[in-house]
């Protein structure tokens, strides 16, 4: 007895500590409608995550908006928001690369955060929140698609209440047309949750 107690001690002591895995980075954004906390995928896709961060650690999203609401025709429940430094140049930090969903194995799915841009490699400090599944979004082929690189854990509610706002009709041009808010919602600050 003495003996297997012994050897079960020596065995423990040598079998290698199993690391706790290392919990994502989470960030609060306030807005004058709620919260929106969002889990950033950090090691999937490091460019995209880190970038985010990099904004909110700047405090470069304090005092921006939402100010698109793009509702898919025929269900307005559907669609994303989207938010951020609208190019501003007193904002922006540099594009960064693409980083596709083919690369990093992220979707886009419901409570999708994902990089808005114009072509791949443009993305700066605008972003989109995915209300509904738009595997459109996601690279296939020759398509690269949008860098999705975290998701929403908690304030869905929030985001479908800014898909919900008014938009004006005749502003916007092309696929944005009519999908501006009216009165669009203040990003108070966006912090990292501790």
């Amino acid at each position: 007895m003495i003996r297997a107690t012994i050897a079960l001690l020596a065995l423990a002591v040598a079998a290698p500590l199993a690391a706790a895995p290392a919990k994502l980075p989470r960030v609060d954004i306030k807005t004058d409608k709620g919260d929106i906390i969002v889990e950033l995928e950090v090691k999937k896709a490091p460019i995209t995550a880190n970038n985010f961060l990099k904004y909110v650690d700047g405090k470069k999203l304090d005092g921006t908006k939402f100010y698109r609401a793009a509702r898919a025709k025929g269900d307005p429940k559907m669609g994303f928001v989207q938010g951020g430094i609208q190019h501003s140049i007193f904002r922006s930090f540099p594009p960064i690369a693409h980083e596709p969903t083919s690369k990093t194995g992220l979707k886009h799915l419901a409570g999708t955060i994902s990089m808005a841009r114009m072509e791949p490699g443009t993305a700066m400090g605008d972003f989109f929140i995915m209300v509904s599944p738009a595997p459109g979004m996601d690279a296939k082929g020759k398509e690269l698609g949008y860098a999705a690189f975290g998701r929403v854990v908690k304030g869905m509610d929030v985001v479908k209440a800014i898909l919900a706002a008014k938009t004006i009709a005749n502003a916007g041009t092309g696929s944005m047309k009519g999908q501006y808010i009216e009165k669009p919602v203040k990003i108070l600050s966006a912090r990292r949750v501790p």
